[in-house]
């Protein structure tokens, strides 16, 4: 009962930051989530009586995941790790940070901004892409209008395997550098090429991270254009 008021309290506080820099959530109905970690957005989704599923590799965290949105409706969570190829291992790296840094790629010039981040551990995991994902789970893409990545410089991977169903999506959000966070990782300008050609274009695009020698983290939100 009083989590159930305190959530009640601090709703207009989601919701206002939401406006702020999630606004295009009022446009959509159902969100894929790739790169969840333990879920810290499933209340703001939660607010906005979305469909939402979530997309986890690290098993230890997928569990802390699974309990955080058990009591909410319309969420599913599924553990997988998601990239351009069915079938592929990988050594997967986590981080320190309750696995939020973690990553398929090394890490580079990312400890110039959070120098207290490294990994700690390996897992080898095979990887999936979102349409075979979909299909294995009996899950219909066009239930989810909205695509966020989180996945830590291998975001563009995501993309090229998405391709089958990147026509069911009107917004696309990720976290994206203008520099080489990760080693060959994903970059503003990447993202921007590749997006294009696929009929989207920038619609919001919020810093919220510098390095002292150059270089920037973003939230950048894409529209579809056709």
């Amino acid at each position: 009962m009083i989590v159930n008021k305190l959530r009640a309290w601090l709703r207009p506080l989601r919701i206002a930051f939401a406006k702020n820099s999630d606004g295009f959530l009022r446009d959509v109905s159902g969100v894929v989530h790739v790169g969840a970690n333990a879920g810290q957005e499933r209340y703001i989704y939660d607010d906005y009586g979305l469909n939402v599923l979530w997309v986890e590799p690290i098993p230890e965290v997928f569990t802390q995941l699974k309990a955080n949105i058990r009591n909410l409706k319309n969420q599913l969570a599924v553990q997988a790790l998601v990239t351009d190829l069915d079938d592929k291992e990988y050594v997967f790296h986590i981080a320190n940070n309750n696995g939020a840094s973690s990553s398929i790629l090394d890490l580079k010039h990312h400890r110039d901004i959070w120098p207290s981040v490294d990994y700690t551990t390996t897992v080898k995991l095979k990887s999936t892409t979102l349409p075979s994902l979909l299909e294995r789970e009996g899950i219909d893409a066009s239930g989810y209008d909205a695509l966020i990545m989180d996945t830590q410089g291998s975001e563009l991977l995501v993309l090229r395997g998405s391709v089958p169903v990147l026509r069911h999506f009107k917004f696309i959000k990720t976290e994206v550098p203008d520099f080489e966070s990760y080693e060959g990782c994903c970059q503003l300008s990447d993202m921007d090429s590749f997006l294009s050609e696929h009929g989207f274009k920038e619609f919001s695009r919020r810093k919220f991270a510098s390095r002292a020698e150059g270089g920037s983290y973003f939230d950048v939100i894409y529209k579809r254009q056709s």
